[in-house]
């Protein structure tokens, strides 16, 4: 083979590789690709009641709860098939990311960080902020100057945690990824409060007598909770929001929150 056509067949070879490149790290069309399998896969963090949570159903342990409810009106409304992939909650973008999911809807609140990575829909639910801790310290821990120094306790990767960095001051953060290990870290005198979604304090509290929510007041800007999807979907987040929106106006997402709260309490 002469010098030249070695050169252009390298040269084709690298271009090939290029193009190659180029297409596999192309923006995945989630909608064309949800509509071609059938199916629809949800990523969720099932720790989080009443959002998200394990139960045993008829002796089956089941993931309900009403962002359950929520994905699955969004696959119905699509005509297709509904998974669920459970994993902790600071690796559900990345999943989203890399299309190992379709969707996440886990009670993320839409930051600018998290919208620089992956789009969201409109809001779907909003709810207050605020502090856990056990009963017994109830009336020793009541103010943001008495958890200088204490141990808090946050789900990593949360808008909680955020929330703790800016406005607890010279406390020690405890980040891991699931709210059941937070509250076990608590009862068992690890850390010291743990920062939360109300009501998922409450759905804890309920089971647990030996920790309350403090009157501690944390400032709650965060915004509330929407579904996320990979970046450049706009097909599907708007399909996603005329669902939310259905939902919202005919009261079945209220219902839904009811329900999940309702057994959410409920003994397993």
């Amino acid at each position: 083979m002469s010098k030249k056509l070695f050169l252009k067949v390298v040269t084709l070879m690298l271009a090939g590789m290029m193009l190659f490149s180029f297409v596999g790290c192309g923006k995945v069309d989630t909608m064309k690709k949800v509509k071609d399998s059938g199916k629809i896969i949800l990523g969720t963090s099932a720790d989080y009641p009443p959002y998200e949570f394990h139960k045993s159903i008829n002796g089956k342990d089941e993931i309900i709860g009403f962002d359950i409810s929520v994905a699955k009106e969004i696959a119905k409304d699509l005509g297709v098939e509904f998974e669920i992939k459970e994993m902790d909650f600071e690796g559900l973008l990345a999943a989203l990311q890399t299309g190992k999911v379709d969707y996440v809807i886990a009670g993320m609140t839409p930051t600018e960080e998290r919208m620089k990575q992956v789009d969201f829909t409109k809001i779907y639910y909003r709810a207050q902020q605020g502090i856990v801790v056990r009963t017994e310290d109830k009336d020793k821990i009541k103010s943001l100057e008495d958890l200088k120094s204490k141990k808090v306790g946050v789900q990593k990767g949360s808008t909680q945690e955020e929330i703790a960095k800016e406005q607890i001051k010279d406390a020690e953060l405890k980040s891991l990824g699931k709210v059941s290990d937070l509250v076990l870290e608590l009862k068992n005198k690890k850390v010291d409060a743990v920062v939360m979604e109300l009501p998922v304090a409450a759905a804890y509290i309920n089971k647990n007598q030996d920790i309350v929510i403090s009157d501690i007041k944390v400032s709650d800007d965060v915004g509330g909770s929407a579904v996320a999807v990979a970046k450049d979907n706009s097909e599907l987040v708007e399909a996603m929001n005329k669902t939310i929106d259905r939902i919202t106006l005919d009261k079945s997402l209220e219902r839904f929150v009811k329900e999940a709260s309702d057994a959410s309490i409920e003994s397993n």
